[in-house]
């Protein structure tokens, strides 16, 4: 998967389309991703001595990767990714600007 922890992606299928977040957290086993603020699904905890109120919070639920897309640097638009490789090392770098993603 070439998302990782902490690039910008926006939203481009399902219920929250066109929302935009930092990724918090990569699951590849499973192919998905968590979106600060996208998915957010409400959850009934039980009371805990770490929240003896208890109640239901709201949490980010695992979106597909597939339906998110990186948002370019250069230009604030989605992007796909590829690799290349530079100096040895592989890099990620926006198919639409040709810029490398990591430096």
């Amino acid at each position: 998967m070439l998302i990782k922890t902490g690039d910008k992606v926006r939203v481009i299928a399902g219920k929250d389309k066109g929302k935009e977040g930092t990724v918090s957290k990569v699951l590849n086993a499973k192919n998905r991703v968590i979106v600060q603020g996208v998915n957010m699904i409400k959850k009934h905890q039980k009371a805990s001595q770490t929240n003896p109120q208890g109640g239901i919070i709201d949490i980010e639920a695992p979106i597909h990767a597939s339906n998110v897309m990186l948002i370019d640097p250069s230009n604030n638009e989605p992007t796909r990714l590829g690799v290349r490789v530079e100096d040895g090392h592989k890099v990620r770098f926006a198919k639409k600007s040709g810029e490398t993603i990591d430096k």
